[in-house]
This record gives structure tokens, C-alpha cells and sequence, in this order.
């Protein structure tokens, strides 16, 4: 700002002593003075636009008394200038209006005095250029400075609104994987943890009958590994691979849980009603997941009997399983309290019915309906608060 006042300054006294200005009776030396304060504005011109625009006012009148001079007009756009660009908003608009009612002034009171209709024109199209040209200038620059403005906060916001899209994916697919994992894991190693509890604390256990133990828990152990192999490979496939239908669970297989839960020493009954049918992707894993971990609560937390239901009904299929509740929990596995929840959380994003809690006073139930009339979207997303609020059961 400094080399900028002076070389305004420097311009300005060197139209003066070139003699462009109006000669009056007045010494020459008087035209500085009104120089040097809009040049003193100039200064100011983007720390205080206000103070700026005052000294521009003063310079101005001064200069009109003395003069005027060119050089003084020509800064004094300036002083107008970076006061509409710099200063309050409010200011820009005020300015905008005053600076043109003074250039019509102008125009008219030149066209009184004169006499001549040249006048007007003449004069009204020189105050225009020197009052109302800088200050509509500024206006359009500051338009133009909001609306970049404008657009880098919008850019920012999209790029936030971006990164908490793409932490949000992030956390519903550890979601979705940490069910996964939950409900393929938690049924094979709940057994092999029973049965082999059930081996080492009895004594009185023939060899047979250790060897039919150590049988299921090699199977179930297998399994396991089986299972969690093909997650695995479904993790690192693309695109619709990994959507391949023969790794994908379905509620059909259910024999091979239910062969599981009697290995590990549960007395299960099951019963099919209706006709069954192809299922949609989705429900089809709904259902078997929800079977299982189920069943894995039952081997867990319940004792014998056990009951499951498969219900194709026409535009549903409806899990049942109910077990009594055991009274001597010794032998049980603690819970973590994550079944629960992400059976509901299973049916919920299918669009189905859960409920889950206890059944005659002596047992429990565990009861979804899943629709089966349109295929819903296989996204997983992630859980709903106000769901897993509900009926939590027991920490099964």
C-alpha cells in the first residue's frame, strides 16, 4: 500500500505541475493538500475502507474549493473504489445509490447553469465515469468474491459430508463383518467348547463314547475352519463374485446345524409346514443366521428339549425355535450379549418381524417372520439404535 500511495502521489503531482487542473486565483502549491489525503487513503485502503473513504470525501471537497485538479479526482476513485470493495456490505449498496444521484446532480445542475442541453450529457457522463464507474466496479468484484467464497465453503462441506459417507461405510461394513463372523463362529465353537467341557469333567466315560465326542468336536472344528475359509474368499472377491451362489448359506441347510446342536447332547425336534420354496438371497441368509445363532443360544444358555419350526407360508417364512430354560447354568458359556441384537438387526434390514423373550413362564422362544414376496436390497447397513434397545434378552 505504501509504494501504491506513492506512486499516486507521484502521478498526481506531475498532472499538477503539467497544469491539469482548473487555474484559479489560488496558489499553486494548495492543490497538494487534497492530494496527499486521498493519497493518505490509499494507505488505508484495505485496513480501514471507512477512514478511507472519509479522507477521499475531505480530499475531494478541498479539492474542488482549490481546483480541481485531475490527479485528485483519479486517486479519489480509488478512495470510492476500495471502500465499496473492502468495506461493510451495507456500505457498497449506499454507495452505489449516492454516487449515482450525484452524477445526475451533476448532469442537471451543469445543464441549469449553462443553459445548454450539451451539458448534461457532457457533464453527467464525467461524473459517472469518476463516481459511480469504480463504486459499481467494486460492487461486481465483491459479488464475484462472495460467490467464490461461497462455492470453496460448499466444496469443503461436500468434501466433510464425503469423508462422513465414507466412515460410515467403513463402520457398517466392520458391522457387518463382525456379525458375520459372530454368527458363522459362535455355533461350531460353542459346541466344541460343551463337548469337550462335558469330556473332561465326567469320569466315568467309556472309550467310545470319548471317541464319538472327540468325532463331533473334529467336525465341528472343521467346519468352523471351512466356513470361515469361505468368508474369507468372499472378503477378497469383487464385484458380483461375491455373490457366488455356492458359498452362500441358506436356510435349506439347516439339517446340518440341527445334526450339530444333537451331536453336542441336545434332544432337537424339528418340523417343516408349508411347502419349501427358493427364497430371496437375503432372507434366505437372514433366516439361516438367525436359525443358528438361535441354536447356538439354546446350546449355550437353554437344555433339552428344543423345537424348531420352518414355516413357508405364501408370502412369508416364519423361524421358530423354542427350548426350556435350564436352572443349573454351571456348565453354560457367558454370553456377550450380541445374539440378540443381531437377530433383530438380521430380520429389521429384510424388512422382517423379530421377538424374542420368554414363552409358558418356562422356556424360551425365539420367533421370526421374514417376507418372501420381494426380494429386498443385500446391502447390509448398520444397526438401529432404537432397535437393539428392545428386548435384549438376557445377554444370550
Amino acid at each position: 500500500m505504501t509504494l501504491g500511495a506513492a506512486l499516486a502521489f507521484a502521478m498526481g503531482a506531475l498532472l499538477i505541475a503539467g497544469g491539469s487542473y482548473v487555474h484559479r486565483d489560488t496558489p499553486t502549491w494548495l492543490l497538494f493538500v487534497p492530494l496527499t489525503l486521498t493519497c493518505a487513503g490509499v494507505l488505508l485502503r484495505t485496513r480501514a475502507p471507512l477512514l478511507c473513504l472519509a479522507l477521499g470525501v475531505v480530499g475531494i471537497a478541498i479539492d474542488g474549493l482549490v481546483g480541481p485538479s485531475l490527479g485528485t479526482v483519479l486517486v479519489f476513485t480509488d478512495n470510492l473504489y476500495a471502500a465499496a470493495l473492502y468495506g461493510p456490505a451495507g456500505l457498497s449498496r449506499i454507495l452505489l445509490g449516492t454516487t449515482s444521484v450525484l452524477a445526475v446532480g451533476a448532469g442537471a445542475t451543469a445543464g441549469f447553469l449553462a443553459a445548454d442541453w450539451r451539458a448534461p450529457a457532457v457533464m453527467g457522463v464525467q461524473a459517472g465515469l469518476v463516481l459511480v464507474t469504480p463504486v459499481l466496479t467494486a460492487v461486481y468484484l465483491r459479488e464475484q468474491r462472495d460467490r467464490a467464497a461461497a462455492e470453496r465453503a460448499r466444496a469443503e462441506q461436500v468434501a466433510r459430508l464425503a469423508e462422513l459417507d465414507r466412515q460410515a461405510a467403513i463402520t457398517a461394513e466392520r458391522t457387518r463383518m463382525a456379525r458375520e463372523l459372530h454368527d458363522m463362529i459362535a455355533n461350531h465353537f460353542s459346541a466344541i467348547a460343551i463337548q469337550s467341557t462335558a469330556a473332561l469333567s465326567r469320569k466315568d466315560l467309556d472309550r467310545e463314547t470319548v471317541r464319538k465326542v472327540m468325532e463331533s468336536v473334529r467336525e465341528n472344528s472343521v467346519a468352523g475352519m471351512a466356513e470361515m475359509r469361505a468368508m474369507i474368499g468372499l472378503l477378497r472377491q469383487e464385484g458380483d463374485e461375491a455373490e457366488s451362489e455356492p458359498t452362500r448359506p441358506r436356510l435349506g441347510d439347516a439339517d446340518p446345524l440341527v445334526e450339530r446342536v444333537r451331536q453336542a447332547g441336545m434332544d432337537v425336534r424339528t418340523r417343516v409346514e408349508g411347502e419349501p420354496r427358493d427364497l430371496p438371497p437375503s432372507v434366505d441368509l437372514a433366516g439361516y443366521r438367525i436359525l443358528q445363532e438361535a441354536l447356538t443360544n439354546a446350546l449355550k444358555h437353554g437344555e433339552s428339549p428344543v423345537s424348531v419350526v420352518l414355516g413357508y407360508e405364501p408370502d412369508q417364512v416364519v423361524v421358530r425355535v423354542d427350548n426350556a430354560l435350564s436352572l443349573d447354568r454351571r456348565g453354560g458359556l457367558p454370553g456377550a450379549g450380541a445374539g440378540l441384537i443381531g437377530m433383530r438387526e438380521r430380520a429389521t434390514l429384510v424388512g422382517g418381524r423379530f421377538e424374542a423373550g420368554a414363552a409358558d413362564g418356562e422356556g424360551w422362544r425365539v420367533s421370526v417372520a421374514l417376507p418372501t414376496t420381494t426380494e429386498m436390497d443385500t446391502r447390509d447397513a448398520g444397526s438401529d439404535p432404537a432397535a437393539e434397545k428392545k428386548n435384549t434378552g438376557g445377554g444370550r
